[in-house]
Order: C-alpha cells, then sequence, then structure tokens
C-alpha cells in the first residue's frame, strides 16, 4: 500500500503527463470501440437480414416467362425454390419533377426476397401497393392513401396497403434520394393491368445450401435455351449487396488498422516516457533495495503507472465514444442504407482489449526499461550515475564558428549531441505524430477532391434518360440548347485472369465536349476509336495497363453474355461512379449496335434551365432528368458521409500530437532539473530558460519533421490502398502544403507544451533539485 500511495503522489506532482498519458489512451480507445461496434453491429445485423428475408442468390432475366416453364426449371438440381415476378418502371409525378420507381410483383406464398414491414399488410388484392418506408415518408404517406403511377405512358391507381422495405434494396442509388427514387410492390392479380395477361419477366432463384450458385446459373442457363432468357445476376453482383459488403469489409479493417497504428504510436510514446521515469528515479530504486522492497514489487510498482493510465484512458475514451461516435453512426447508417431496425449499441466487453492492449504495452515497457537499474546492488543505485565523458561536438572542430556562437545556442547545441539517444527518443515521438498528422490532413483534403471532381468531369446542364432509343430518333430540341450529344450505357462484367468484377460501360461520340477524362497527372484525355478508356480505380484493384487487351462481357438483356476483347486506350482518374468508355465507331465493330437512351445538354449562357428542364420532363417518353444541382448534391453526400471519420480521425491525430509532444517536453524538464537549478543560481532569469528549453524543443520538432517527410508518402499511400476499391479511387497523392500545414500544426502544438510548461520551470526548487542527491 506505500507503494501505491507513492505511485499516486508520484502522479500528483505530475498530473499533467500523466493526463497526456491518458489523452494518449482514450484516442485509441474512442476509435477503436465506435469502429468495432460499427463493424460487429452492421455485419450481425446484415447477415441475420439476408438470412431471416432470405435474399436470392441468383436473380435470372427473361423476356417472358410462364408459371409452367418455372415450374419446369425448379426441377434442376441444387434448386431450393423458385419464385416468378414481373418487374418494371414507373413515375409520379409532383409539381416540378417527377420521381421514379422500380416496382415488383409479390408472389401470394412469398418466400425469397421477403419484405420487412414497418406499418400495414402486404397487398393480397388488385389495386394495392406496398411503398418502400423511406419514400413514403418523404411524401408523408401513410397506409390507406392513394398513390398514382405512370406506367407505359398510362396512369394506374394504387392503394397503400403497407410501408417497409425489402431485403434486396438495402441500397437503392447512389445519393440514397428517396425523395426522387422509390421502391414498390403489388401483388400478383395486378399484372395483368399492367401488361394485359399474367406472365414474369424475372426468376428468384433460392438455391439449396452449400451448392455451387456459378454452377447452378450455368444449368438454368442451358435449360433456358428454348425461352427467351436474357441474363442473370448472382447476389454476389446485386447492387445492394455488394456495397454493403464492401462496407463491412472495410469497417472491419479500419475498426483494426487505425486503433492499432494508435496504440503503436501510444506504445512509442510509453516506452521512451517509463525509460526516463524509471531511470529518473533511480535513486529513489536504490533507496526502495536498500529497505528490503523485492525487486518483484519494486517492478510491480512501476507497471502499476501504465496499467492505471490505460484503465482510465480506456474508459474516457469509451464513455465520449458512446456520447459522440455511436449517435453519428446511426445517422451516417441511416442515410446510407436502408435497413429497418438496425440498432447501434456499444458492448461494454468492447473496453477490455484497448485496457489489455494499452497495459501490455506499457508493462513491456517497463520491464524493459526497468530491469537494468534492478540488476544494480542498492548502494550503486543510491548514487547518482558518473556523468558522461565531455567530448568536443564536431562544431567546436569548425575554425572561427564556435566561438561566434552565444553562450545560450553553446548550451543548447552541447546538451543535443551529449545526449543524442534522449533526442534521438524525443524525435521518435515528434516524427510519429507528424506522420499521422500529415496522413489525416492529406486523407481529408482527398476527399475533398472526389467531391470536387464532379464538375470537372461533367459540364452539361441537363442529362435526359429516355425509356427506349427510339425516342431519340425523332427528337426536336427547345430554344436555348448550345449543344448536346447522345451516350449509351451497357452494364457489363470485366474478367482478368480469376478476378471478375461488375462495371458499365458508356458508349458516346467521340467529339463529346460535355464529358472529360483526365489522367492521374491532371492532363486532359480524349476518346478514341481505337480503345476503352479505362477508370483508374479497376485498373489499380486488376493490374491493367495501356496497351493490353481486357476481357469485357455484355450483361444486357438481349446480348446473351457477348465477350470481346478490347485494347485498353488510357487509364482516366475516375474518382467517383467509375465507368468504361469508348466511342460508338468502337462499338459497331464488334458486330453490336449503338442505340443511346441519354441526352446531355449544354444551355446558352443567356437561356434559362429550368424553362428547358421543364420542356424536356412534360415528354411521357423521359424516364429521369439529373442538372448540375443533382450532381453537386450527390458530391455533398459523399463529404457528408465520410467527413465525419476524417475529422474525428484529424482531430484525434492533433490529440495524440500533443499528447506526445507535452510528454516528452515534461519528461526532458524533469531529467535536467538539476542542471536547470544550476542555471538559476548563476543568474538566469525564469524567461531566459524558458527560452532554452523553447529553442531545443523547436530544434527536436524540426528534425523529426524533416525525418516524417519521406515517411509521411509511404503511410499515406498505404491508408489510400486501404480506402481504395473498384468501385471508388481516392487521389494518392500528397501536395506540399498540406504537409507544410500538418507541420505547422506540429510546431504550434510544441508552442503550446512550452507554454503550458513553463511554470514547471518556475517550481523548481533550487536548494532541493542541487542537494537532493545528498
Amino acid at each position: 500500500m506505500k507503494l501505491f500511495y507513492k505511485l499516486l503522489r508520484d502522479i500528483k506532482q505530475s498530473a499533467g503527463q500523466f493526463l497526456s498519458f491518458v489523452l494518449v489512451v482514450a484516442v485509441g480507445a474512442f476509435f477503436y470501440t465506435g469502429l468495432a461496434t460499427l463493424s460487429n453491429d452492421l455485419s450481425d445485423y446484415s447477415e441475420v437480414y439476408f438470412e431471416e428475408h432470405n435474399l436470392s442468390d441468383l436473380k435470372v432475366f427473361y423476356r417472358e416467362i410462364s408459371q409452367e416453364e418455372i415450374a419446369e426449371l425448379s426441377q434442376a438440381e441444387g434448386i431450393q425454390k423458385l419464385e416468378g415476378r414481373y418487374t418494371f418502371d414507373a413515375t409520379e409525378a409532383f409539381e416540378g419533377y417527377s420521381a421514379s420507381f422500380i416496382i415488383h410483383s409479390i408472389p401470394e406464398n412469398n418466400e425469397i426476397n421477403t419484405i420487412a414491414l414497418t406499418e400495414g399488410a402486404l397487398p393480397s388484392s388488385k389495386g394495392e401497393i406496398l411503398v418502400d418506408s423511406r419514400y413514403a415518408g418523404e411524401h408523408h404517406y401513410a397506409v390507406g392513401d392513394q398513390i398514382t403511377m405512370n406506367v407505359h405512358e398510362t396512369e394506374h391507381a394504387f392503394t397503400i396497403s403497407g410501408l417497409g422495405e425489402n431485403v434486396e434494396h438495402v441500397k437503392k442509388s447512389n445519393t440514397q434520394d428517396h425523395k426522387n427514387y422509390g421502391i414498390a410492390y403489388i401483388a400478383e392479380e395486378s399484372i395483368p393491368d399492367i401488361t394485359g395477361r399474367l406472365f414474369y419477366n424475372e426468376v428468384l432463384v433460392d438455391a439449396q445450401n452449400d451448392y455451387d450458385v456459378e454452377q447452378l446459373g450455368k444449368s438454368i442457363e442451358a435449360q433456358s435455351a428454348e425461352l427467351s432468357y436474357l441474363g442473370q445476376e448472382s447476389k454476389e453482383r446485386a447492387y445492394g449487396y455488394s456495397l454493403l459488403k464492401d462496407t463491412r469489409h472495410n469497417n472491419s479493417l479500419m475498426s483494426k488498422v487505425i486503433p492499432l497504428v494508435l496504440f503503436i504510436i501510444e506504445a512509442i510514446i510509453l516506452c521512451l516516457a517509463m525509460s526516463r521515469m524509471i531511470e529518473s528515479e533511480r535513486n529513489q530504486v536504490g533507496i526502495m533495495k536498500a529497505l528490503g522492497t523485492k525487486n518483484s514489487s519494486i517492478m510491480l510498482h512501476y507497471m502499476g503507472y501504465p496499467v492505471l493510465v490505460s484503465i482510465i484512458g480506456s474508459v474516457v475514451g469509451y464513455v465520449i465514444s458512446a456520447l459522440v461516435f455511436v449517435p453519428l453512426i446511426i445517422n451516417s447508417n441511416a442515410r446510407s442504407y436502408s435497413l429497418p431496425g438496425i440498432e447501434f449499441s456499444q458492448s461494454l466487453d468492447l473496453i477490455l482489449p484497448p485496457i489489455l492492449i494499452s497495459s501490455l504495452f506499457g508493462i513491456i515497457a517497463c520491464y524493459i526499461s526497468g530491469r537494468n537499474v534492478l540488476k544494480e546492488r542498492a548502494a550503486q543505485a543510491m548514487r547518482p550515475k558518473p556523468p558522461k565523458s565531455m567530448k568536443a561536438i564536431f562544431i567546436e572542430r569548425i575554425p572561427g564558428l564556435w566561438n561566434r556562437l552565444p553562450y545560450n545556442y553553446k548550451l543548447i547545441l552541447r546538451n543535443i549531441f551529449l545526449n543524442k539517444r534522449k533526442v534521438l527518443a524525443s524525435s521518435i515521438g515528434v516524427m510519429v505524430s507528424t506522420v499521422l498528422l500529415i496522413t489525416a490532413f492529406g486523407t481529408q483534403a482527398s476527399l475533398q477532391q472526389v467531391a470536387s471532381q464532379f464538375e470537372k468531369v461533367y459540364s452539361y446542364d441537363l442529362r435526359v434518360d429516355y425509356k427506349t432509343s427510339e425516342a431519340l430518333d425523332d427528337l426536336t430540341l427547345p430554344d436555348g440548347v448550345a449543344s448536346h450529344y447522345a451516350l449509351s450505357s451497357y452494364p457489363i462484367e470485366l474478367k482478368k485472369d480469376e478476378q471478375i468484377e461488375t462495371a458499365s460501360l458508356i458508349v458516346t461520340e467521340q467529339d463529346n465536349e460535355l464529358i472529360h477524362f483526365f489522367d492521374k497527372d491532371g492532363n486532359p484525355l480524349r476518346l478514341e476509336n481505337n480503345g476503352v478508356i479505362v477508370p483508374g480505380s479497376y485498373a489499380d484493384q486488376m493490374g491493367i495497363a495501356e496497351g493490353e487487351f481486357i476481357a469485357i462481357i455484355f450483361k444486357s438483356p438481349g446480348l446473351d453474355n457477348k465477350t470481346v476483347e478490347m485494347k485498353v486506350l488510357k487509364i482516366s482518374t475516375q474518382y467517383s461512379n467509375p465507368a468504361f468508355y469508348i466511342t460508338q465507331d468502337y462499338l459497331t465493330s464488334f458486330g453490336l449496335d449503338y442505340e443511346p437512351t441519354t441526352l446531355l445538354v449544354e444551355a446558352d449562357p443567356s437561356a434559362d434551365v429550368d424553362v428547358i428542364r421543364d420542356y424536356f420532363g412534360q415528354d411521357q417518353r423521359v424516364a429521369a432528368l439529373t442538372g448540375m444541382d443533382d450532381v453537386r448534391k450527390e458530391a455533398r453526400y459523399i463529404l457528408q458521409q465520410n467527413s465525419f471519420p476524417f475529422i474525428a480521425f484529424i482531430v484525434c491525430a492533433v490529440f495524440l500530437s500533443f499528447g506526445a509532444i507535452y510528454t516528452i517536453s515534461s519528461i526532458n524538464i524533469f531529467e535536467r532539473n538539476r542542471e536547470l537549478a544550476t542555471l538559476k543560481v548563476l543568474g538566469y532569469y525564469r524567461n531566459k530558460i524558458n527560452r532554452l528549453i523553447f529553442f531545443e524543443n523547436i530544434i527536436i520538432t524540426t528534425l523529426a519533421v524533416l525525418v516524417a517527410f519521406p515517411i509521411c508518402g509511404y503511410v499515406y499511400e498505404l491508408v489510400v490502398k486501404a480506402l481504395s476499391s473498384t468501385h471508388q479511387q481516392i487521389p494518392d497523392q500528397l501536395n506540399i502544403a498540406i504537409v507544410l500545414v500538418a507541420a505547422l500544426v506540429a510546431f504550434m502544438l510544441t508552442i503550446m507544451a512550452n507554454l503550458l510548461l513553463r511554470r514547471k520551470v518556475t517550481r523548481i526548487h533550487m536548494i532541493e533539485s542541487l542537494k537532493g542527491l545528498e
């Protein structure tokens, strides 16, 4: 207990240092508990959600298929159950805009892709419809309300029987725009009202457990040879499922990597601090040994310091995470995915890993630092260490330079060069903190660059998507249109070696001036008739190089999985929504017809874009209208969805850096108490001593920052690779402004730490410090 009281007294005497340690541990615990909560709860919920509502293993598309034909297909090996449904597009008109819908029919005994009801009941008779709850919330719809849909230029009225969400639409669009995009379900009895008779165009497949889905897909395709087969999509390639899977993977990776990096930094700081703390108390260690205290008890006494730091820091980090991180996770997830009933709550057992890891690092640091001191005899440890033999530093050997330096600078230089290990240890802590700051600022700047690229790539004022390609044959344009270009989009699969990725292929005119391409250095690229422009995200993930040929499989209905070999013309930088681009001439060279369904429109500077938008909006053949406001909205969505983790990362990096710099500076002053007391006795004023310490710390920070510059590029590259995927490319270029800002923050934190430590210099007792050893 006496040793425990001594521990508390040591903490009280260096309360600032102890709090800085607690802050370092709290940062790691904050990120670990928050990210682990997000990763664990999202993974656990989604697995149960997909299983409970039986997400289809395969979707097979037909122009038309009957119940009898589905019954014949269900006899194939590996099939647990088949369900047919009819899927079609619709719109709902509002004042000034229209919302797009995907509507599915739902069988009476639905067992695949079942709906999670939030209110009301499933549609069971003709004229009833179930609307997704997020869309209903945006438009204030309730059960029993009437809703009018425009299908194939014909209006159909429905009564809302219920609200809910479906497992296949956990992600509806890039921006989760619930105001302009909705999902709905109707009973099978309503299909004849839409089509004139009962038939299906999709078959949902529930495969038997552990059966090879790819093999099953090939079997169904073979059996559909005499049917109007169009194609198929596995669960792994489904839009919502694949994005949620990538999110789960990235969250799991971040929940391990970021806290691990922070705990490693904490270990370095703790190791430096504990080694120098025990060394500075070697005379007290000698006294304890002389009084008969066992070496194990002395070691446990010092190990209690990092253990106490770990417990308090982990509890503080856990509480802050519960109050700040978890509520923001809930809001962010609600904006990103449609997962009804998901809850995020921090489990109490999440506090154990930060405590155990932090304590382990601290205990190891104490053991490494204290074992040499404990090996000494009591009398030897009680004596001061013999002074180091003084040697002339290399600056003293430069003729004429040393004598011209002021005495203050001579003191600083001698202290630095005669204590190289201490200076190196201090520099390591500051260097690691600087690397963390540069990485945090760089990642946030990259995120802003991703959002800002939208307006550089797209310069159209309006994008008009038509229901069919025939709509562009007799198209008339309103007044005020300066230029227009057509394009078409094809869903494709990219295959290289054993890797398969889904993507979009955009076909447009060679002279299209409303879509721009850039290489990794920002230089413009142009479409040509002899190759495909490949997005950098796919090139990085799949190892694609310019000049090689890649296999592209067309997945559009009617193209029968046609595979072509395309030459890679250029690699373009597309940070978000990446796509492959070719010209119409290059498409037709493979024997494929160019059937554009989209028009890009640029308005005259003097024209009213809203008037042009209204003109196209009145055309019944138009499926969707997108303006630059929508593009900017998607950019803002990306920033909103990703800003919190990176802002939190920056804030934590600043706190962590300050904790490291403050701790190291505090230990430097504590170790030099005798030297600083001597300067006081010799007549040095308090401000003059503070200036000596300040300049010395600035020199150490400068050395650390210079060493951090080459290292930060490598660390930043690792972070970028971890965050990048085929569907999103993160800029991996650090600019000098980011590095300078991070370095400036490191210097500001050093200055702040010195200002807070001025009181420590003032409180140095001259006689006690000089005579304490005696």
